[in-house]
């Protein structure tokens, strides 16, 4: 199974060559949730701060300016610490 990546405050000039600020936001509160992708997941973190357990990894912290990418078929936990608020894209 890959692995969550995560990269830390990416430069603006690469999330506007992606399109970040063009896709959709969700938000969501503090909770804790099992969720598993059907299909690879980048977001941008504007807001918040996670704790994401993948079933047989170790866990992934990641917040706010973090840029984030979810394998096709991750299972995993979501532990959100501090309330999301995020653009993502499926691929």
């Amino acid at each position: 199974m890959e692995k969550v990546l995560v990269e830390h405050s990416p430069d603006k000039a690469r999330l506007d060559e992606m399109g970040v600020f063009n896709w959709p936001v969700w938000e969501k509160e503090v909770s804790r949730f099992d969720w598993f992708y059907d299909s690879a997941e980048t977001c941008y973190l504007l807001e918040g701060r996670v704790v994401v357990e993948p079933e047989g990894n170790e866990a992934v912290e990641f917040g706010a300016g973090d840029l984030v990418v979810f394998p096709k078929g991750l299972k995993c936990v979501w532990d959100i610490k501090e309330a999301v608020r995020k653009h993502y894209n499926f691929s």
